[in-house]
């Protein structure tokens, strides 16, 4: 059978006995993979506040928090910190605190509402939930229907607003001298690999969100593989041709630069990036969806002196399956062929994203991690070679545990230590992979806004909760900015369909109605922008199943009329 290898540097198996901040602040066991940071570059750089934070602070912060947090809150092996909040410069202090003390933190999109905030409160059962001033209502709304006490919420930022009866995360830091030391949680030898780090939400391949289970060891692996994929040990080039080099983020200008397609499109189309010097930007990486060639054309124009290229990774796999990559040298072009025995050779392929190849193949997400196998299944169940179709699984040590406290769900996508990833993939002859569909599992397909997923289940559970609906149905439909939006074909009860057909005016107010109903009750991202049309009825095969094909070609006539 064929199994293909990462073409990349060997794997090199990090400790398994340290958790995520032992490896990032305290350098035990990073010897190899973390380059020598100069004193006066910083690690972290809010935009909006300008304020800088050296590793030194990182790394006392952590502790600090550590402390009051178990003075507190006992918080300890087994516990659950919920973090709802945005974006922050905290947000790796209070992760790494909680680490220290043998916890887990669980990530939470800070856009979502009180119903779906305590969906997922009851699958963590947090015993501190930390959200922040502008959610903070629906926090609470969220932690009283799952019975979670008010007095286990700590506000973020909550210094900035007086009054407030709640703890703010910096009076946690600055009161930490008033508390009896901690004994930080040491793991034993491979207890890395089956303690969890961090729960972070994914629609996985089907139905409701699902809490993804990373051990320490698989975050720690994704950063290894990162480190190794980018060469940032190893002198491969000459420093001004170098895409990774300490210090280039800390000197006040952007150099390398991480986005979805959703903001290479507003990067491309918005009439201010004409008013910037992106001249500094080095290398530039996209992913979490799809770029179109396009796009791909329309980046590589903005950035002309920046390498550019496309990555891709699930939550399930610690956020790395493939990626673009520098290369120490330009080898002769030889083909990548799969050996006698089955197992693709990686000594017979061309270097990944060489220094002298600017751009990656348009359509590419690049080449498998370090330490990285798969196999591609076709749809009779057979192995495919390079150039087959098929559906990819994928093996390492970045794949993640399961998922938390879903045996079911678990068994569905893992199977032995490979995982399905739901994508339709080919590999060609130089070990690229081009991602040509989505497998629909269990009768779903996800849509992806924003780089963002969302399960049309969901949003068709709300719909036919609504009394004017007999049935409903949820597909992606294409957006120049969103990459997709969620679009919804209702059909209605038969007494409202009349009063609708007596009175064509009551269209849009129908089709408004719908809407609000969905935006109610699911974060903005969720929202039926793509539309809400009324249809007879909803197409499905014998068994009762939704046509979502049928669906999308009947929307894309639609277009192709306009």
């Amino acid at each position: 059978m064929t199994i293909f290898r990462s073409q990349g540097p060997r794997f090199v198996p990090p400790r398994d006995d340290i958790t995520l901040p032992q490896f990032i602040l305290d350098d035990v066991g990073a010897e190899r993979t973390r380059p020598v940071r100069p004193a006066h570059v910083p690690c972290l750089i809010d935009s909006e506040t300008g304020k800088i934070v050296y590793l030194e602070e990182l790394r006392a912060r952590s502790h600090a928090l550590a402390r009051s947090l178990k003075a507190r809150y006992n918080i300890g092996v087994g516990n659950v910190v919920s973090l709802f909040i945005p974006n922050h410069i905290d947000y790796g202090v209070i992760i790494w605190a909680v680490h220290r003390l043998g916890g887990s933190a669980a990530a939470h999109s800070s856009t979502l509402t009180a119903e779906e905030f305590a969906y997922q409160l009851g699958i963590t059962e947090p015993s501190l939930v930390v959200a922040y001033p502008s959610n903070c209502d629906v926090a609470l709304a969220a932690m009283k229907m799952c019975n979670i006490p008010q007095n286990r919420l700590v506000l973020l930022d909550g210094h900035l607003t007086p009054g407030s009866p709640f703890p703010s995360l910096e009076s946690l830091i600055e009161e930490h001298d008033g508390h009896p030391p901690y004994v930080e949680y040491k793991l034993k030898p491979g207890e890395a690999k089956s303690a969890i780090a961090l729960l972070c939400f994914s629609s996985g391949t089907t139905g409701n969100p699902k809490a993804v289970a990373v051990s320490h060891y698989n975050a720690i692996c994704a950063i290894v593989q990162t480190a190794m994929i980018n060469l940032i040990y190893e002198q491969y080039a000459p420093w001004r041709d170098q895409r990774f080099r300490p210090g280039d983020v800390g000197d006040g200008n952007g150099s390398v630069g991480s986005m979805v397609p959703a903001q290479a499109v507003l990067l491309c189309k918005h009439p201010l990036t004409k008013n910037y010097d992106l001249s500094s930007v080095r290398s530039c990486l996209t992913g979490a969806a799809p770029l179109s060639p396009e796009m791909h054309a329309e980046l590589t124009k903005l950035f002309p002196d920046s390498h550019f290229g496309q990555g891709y990774g699930m939550t399930e796999t610690s956020c790395i399956i493939a990626t673009v990559s520098p290369a120490p040298t330009i080898r002769p072009h030889r083909h990548f062929t799969p050996l006698a025995h089955g197992v693709a050779d990686p000594a017979s392929a061309p270097p990944q994203f060489p220094v002298s190849m600017k751009v990656s193949d348009p359509g590419s997400v690049g080449q498998l991690a370090p330490g990285t196998s798969a196999q591609v299944v076709k749809a009779d169940g057979t192995l495919a070679g390079v150039g087959e179709c098929g559906e990819l699984l994928v093996h390492g040590p970045q794949i993640v545990l399961g998922y938390y406290r879903n045996p079911k769900a678990t068994e569905e996508a893992f199977d032995d230590g490979w995982l399905r990833t739901g994508d339709e993939v080919k590999f060609d002859a130089e070990g690229n992979i081009f991602i040509t569909d989505r497998i629909k599992i269990v009768n779903q397909d996800l849509i992806k806004v924003k780089g963002l997923q969302v399960a049309p289940s969901e949003l068709e559970g709300y719909l036919l909760g609504h009394p004017d609906v007999a049935d409903a149905a949820v597909i992606g439909v294409p957006d120049e900015y969103a990459g997709e939006l969620p679009r919804a074909f209702v059909v209605l009860k038969p007494e409202v369909a009349d009063a609708v057909q007596k009175d064509r005016r009551l269209v849009v107010r129908v089709k408004e109605n719908l809407y609000n109903a969905v935006a109610s009750r699911a974060a903005r991202y969720k929202r039926l922008d793509g539309g809400v049309e009324l249809v007879d009825a909803i197409p499905k095969n014998g068994s009762g199943k939704i046509l979502r094909r049928v669906l999308r070609d009947l929307s894309q006539r639609a277009r192709a009329r306009l």
